[in-house]
């Protein structure tokens, strides 16, 4: 008789036999800052995450890089909008000033910004909008402004969520004119028009005022356009790619992972995080056990990194388990 459990008899023999590690050092943790001071207001759709002032965010990324979590994701929420998003690459945006005074104060955290236009749009699309459509070309000069101004004022990293064709070369093309030449662009690849990020909308104030932004991002159906979309990406010059979701795109990160030989993060959503989370305020589940059992998975897909709101939680119960 064959006896595959003689390699499960123990944990310290789980532990020699495991084919999947996950460890801090795979994890991003994404913040949201918003104006004023000494605010720190927790989102009622995500349950421990916060709106943050750049005061109190500064004092609160000490802490996670404390725990061993080597980079964050910075989302703005400005105060004022309007149909350009034109606080998204000013220099003394939200964003810009929250790099500043996280930069200065740990100066080792890799600071990686978003960058989009729909937190800072009066009709919450990711581009500028006429007669009722997102216009590609025209929105990407504004992206690449807004990836030029968070990487002046010290940002690691940038990270391009919008879904507009052509993007990570405008980007690309832009950093290397002014200088900027080490910086890295990390790519929202395969982006996909999912429910699961309802909670986000409320989190960073985003929804579309109109419609839906399935024109620009991806048909949850398809998968061999996703290998399209990150090709594209990475022939642009994107560094890392992204799959987002990721639970229910395991498949996609899998044939990423398969097909092209990058680093590959994935994004651990709100909607996933929040489904966890309100089960476990249930009692239904055991959060621990299921966010690790969930991160893992992405792991094992292949994720390389994961974006995740569970990151501090995480980092936590991996030093003590």
């Amino acid at each position: 008789m064959k006896r595959p459990r003689r390699l499960r008899l123990n944990q310290n023999i789980r532990d020699m036999v495991r084919e999947t590690s996950l460890d801090v050092k795979d994890l991003i943790y994404p913040y949201f800052v918003v104006e004023g001071e000494n605010v720190k207001e927790e989102i009622e759709a995500m349950p421990k995450v916060f709106h943050f002032s750049i005061d109190k965010l500064v004092k609160d990324v000490k802490e996670t890089y404390e725990l061993g979590i080597p980079a964050i994701l910075l989302f703005g929420i400005p105060s004022s909008k309007d149909e350009v998003g034109s606080q998204a690459y000013v220099s003394s945006g939200i964003v810009q000033r929250a790099v500043r005074a996280i930069k200065e104060a740990i100066p080792s955290m890799i600071v990686i910004t978003d960058v989009c236009l729909c937190e800072y749009t009066s009709h919450g699309h990711c581009g500028v909008v006429e007669n009722g459509y997102v216009d590609n070309d025209k929105t990407l000069e504004l992206i690449a402004k807004t990836a030029l101004s968070h990487v002046k004022a010290g940002a690691d990293m940038v990270a391009p969520s919008d879904m507009m064709d052509g993007r990570v070369g405008c980007i690309r093309q832009i950093l290397d004119s002014e200088g900027y030449v080490t910086v890295p662009i990390m790519a929202y690849s395969a982006k996909y028009a999912s429910g699961f990020y309802g909670p986000f909308r409320e989190a960073a104030q985003s929804a579309p005022q109109f419609g839906d932004r399935r024109s620009y991002q991806m048909d949850p159906a398809n998968s061999d356009e996703a290998l399209r979309e990150i090709a594209l990406d990475i022939e642009e010059g994107a560094d890392i790619v992204m799959v987002k979701p990721a639970l229910a795109y395991l498949d996609i990160i899998r044939r990423a992972k398969d097909s092209f030989k990058v680093p590959l993060a994935t994004y651990n959503v709100s909607g996933e995080y929040s489904m966890i989370k309100a089960a476990a305020l249930k009692g239904w589940l055991d959060e621990k056990v299921v966010a690790l059992e969930s991160l893992t998975s992405m792991k094992r897909a292949g994720a390389d990194m994961i974006i995740t709101y569970f990151a501090k939680d995480a980092a936590k119960w991996l030093t003590t388990r």
